[in-house]
């Protein structure tokens, strides 16, 4: 997939080198190393520079990112792939139910890598290097976004880093919020003997701080919204169970007989909002709830 990006050199950046106006803007030194490698990407005025040239106002910088291979480990399978945007940096999609994000042990071929595989290269015939911003459990629903090319990665990697990329969820528990707005901060940790569960470690756990809020009240259960300020694995989940409450559906963290009502647990990403990579311009999206959890409530 290539992508062309052009940069009008302003009068404060005079005298930078292209390596540091780069990096200022969002380009990692291995995104640097890999531009060097490819032919003309680096152009002043249409002539190939080297990245120590020094830049003048008023210049055009033009970077031509060229990746010509996908991931070779990764086989193209034909899943679902519900497209919510999509332009020439990123995709957002609303991940279904039962599909792991990456491709691992005893699970090749039915993930969203593979199904991105599929849509780029089968049916549009274009490499793709799958790069997952946001990562969700297997059987949580929503929102997520693929980068197209390495510089929207790294730059939305770094705004995952700075916790800029707000997102929330909605999920259906077992029992009730006695407060209708509260925060949970719960360090978690990796159980032991176990490389999937986590618990609440308030030893060597990391931070971990979820906001959450009651917004109905259905029998035995609690439809609520969270909003995440840390993004451990199953952080949502952990700390629900970690009240007593925890989701309907989640046989990992749920012993309750509520653990069997849904064949997953009811989470799904609702919404995220973020800066795009390249234009700068506030992107916001929600993806609407999936007919399980609906039936549920």
């Amino acid at each position: 997939m290539e992508r062309k990006l052009l940069f009008k050199i302003s009068q404060q950046d005079t005298n930078h080198t292209i390596y540091d106006y780069l990096k200022a803007q969002g380009f990692s030194s291995q995104n640097i190393i890999d531009l060097k490698k490819m032919n003309r990407s680096i152009l002043i005025n249409q002539q190939w520079v080297h990245v120590n040239y020094r830049l003048n106002a008023g210049e055009e910088l033009l970077i031509h990112i060229q990746e010509n291979s996908s991931n070779d480990k990764i086989i193209p399978s034909n899943l679902p792939f519900p497209i919510i945007y999509e332009d020439e940096d990123i995709v957002v999609i609303n991940k279904p139910a039962d599909m792991p994000i990456h491709p691992s042990q005893n699970n090749y071929g039915n993930t969203l890598a593979n199904a991105a595989a599929y849509y780029y290269e089968v049916e549009k015939n274009t490499p793709f290097i799958f790069r997952c911003i946001n990562r969700l459990d297997r059987n949580t629903t929503g929102l997520t976004i693929l980068a197209k090319n390495m510089y929207s990665a790294g730059v939305l990697a770094g705004q995952m880093q700075r916790r800029e990329i707000k997102r929330l969820y909605l999920a259906v528990i077992d029992g009730h919020l006695e407060r209708k707005y509260g925060t949970i901060r719960l360090p978690i940790g990796r159980k032991s003997g176990s490389t999937i569960e986590r618990q609440i470690d308030l030893e060597h756990g990391e931070n971990a701080i979820t906001h959450y809020c009651r917004l109905r009240t259905i029998g035995n259960y609690t439809l609520a919204a969270f909003q995440l300020e840390t993004g451990r694995t199953h952080q949502i989940r952990v700390h629900m169970a970690s009240l007593n409450t925890p989701l309907i559906g989640d046989t990992l963290y749920n012993t309750l007989p509520s653990a069997t009502a849904l064949p997953r647990q009811a989470l799904h990403a609702y919404r995220i909002s973020f800066t795009h990579p390249v234009t700068k311009e506030h992107m916001k999206f929600t993806a609407p709830i999936p007919e399980d959890i609906l039936s549920l409530i």
